[in-house]
């Protein structure tokens, strides 16, 4: 019997190319003009929420690092809805999770670029002063190698500290920033008095929505 030729297996039409649109949405950042009574209202409303944010920051460091599903995130945010309203509760523990990813990921990069440090230093201190061990050039003088051993070694401890942070799933976090946190114990070079750093620190400490 004669073979029977395959068919060819027709190509796929390409659809007609299109433009998405653009988003139709919109954030704007402006100063508000407000009353001296409705400044005091938002100052109470901002220290409120303020607090709740900074306790659902620790709650969530107090978890660690866990999937997704179990960061505890509903019961929190049901937690913080019968002080705030859901829209603020959502934001809040929002803001807690991407706080808590975001110090993480500092951590992650951070022990990479210790490691990085270590091995190179630890391979320069195995080949000779002033000599070549391989392609790996030794250090100048005994004096430089002697102050790289001392930075291998605070190399070292920095790496443990950040490794038992990692495993513990417990980064450190400085609300406000660290910079803010600085200056409480420079207040007379800032030119600021404690409740005026108080304010700029609970200011910084609230979620954007």
């Amino acid at each position: 019997m004669p073979r029977r030729r395959k068919k060819k297996r027709e190509l796929r039409t390409l659809a007609a190319p299109f433009t998405i649109a653009a988003p139709t949405g919109a954030r704007i950042r402006d100063r508000l003009c407000v009353t001296t009574e409705e400044a005091e209202v938002l100052w109470l409303v901002g220290e409120h929420l303020g607090h709740h944010q900074r306790a659902d920051l620790a709650e969530r460091v107090s978890v660690g690092r866990v999937k997704a599903k179990d960061n505890q995130r509903a019961a929190r945010k049901k937690n913080l809805t019968a002080v705030s309203s859901s829209r603020w509760a959502g934001a809040m523990t929002r803001a807690s999770q991407d706080q808590y990813q975001l110090s993480m990921r500092v951590l992650f990069d951070e022990r990479a670029c210790l490691r990085h440090a270590i091995r190179t230093i630890s391979r320069r201190l195995a080949a000779p002063c002033g000599k070549h061990a391989g392609k790996t050039r030794g250090y100048a003088d005994q004096a430089e190698r002697y102050e790289k051993q001392r930075r291998l070694q605070i190399l070292t401890a920095r790496l443990a500290v950040v490794q038992a942070r990692i495993e513990s799933g417990r980064p450190s976090i400085v609300v406000g920033g660290r910079r803010l946190a600085k200056l409480r114990h420079n207040l007379e070079k800032a030119e600021l008095t404690v409740e005026e750093w108080r304010q700029r620190w609970e200011a910084n400490g609230l979620p954007r929505d």
